[in-house]
């Protein structure tokens, strides 16, 4: 699909120094990819704020401990 942005011509001038005039478009796909990629990152983060209770964890008395008994759980892990 087609769209029309405007874009200022210094910014252009920029993008075609760096990718070249023929990749531009592609430059520019990608980088919306990458905006909204970070945009929805931002999003789930911000849902997910607050999700975990503050208190009422099995590693609430010992933080060190219960990871170490995580990692010694794990089969993956060797050693």
């Amino acid at each position: 699909m087609r769209m029309h942005i405007e874009v200022d011509d210094q910014l252009v001038a920029t993008v075609d120094k760096v990718v070249g005039a023929r990749r531009r478009s592609q430059f520019v796909r990608t980088a919306i990819a990458r905006a909204l990629a970070e945009e929805m990152r931002w999003t789930r983060l911000e849902a997910a704020a607050g999700a975990i209770p503050a208190v009422g964890h099995e590693w609430d008395e010992d933080p060190a401990s219960w990871v170490r008994q995580q990692r010694h759980g794990d089969a993956r892990r060797g050693g």
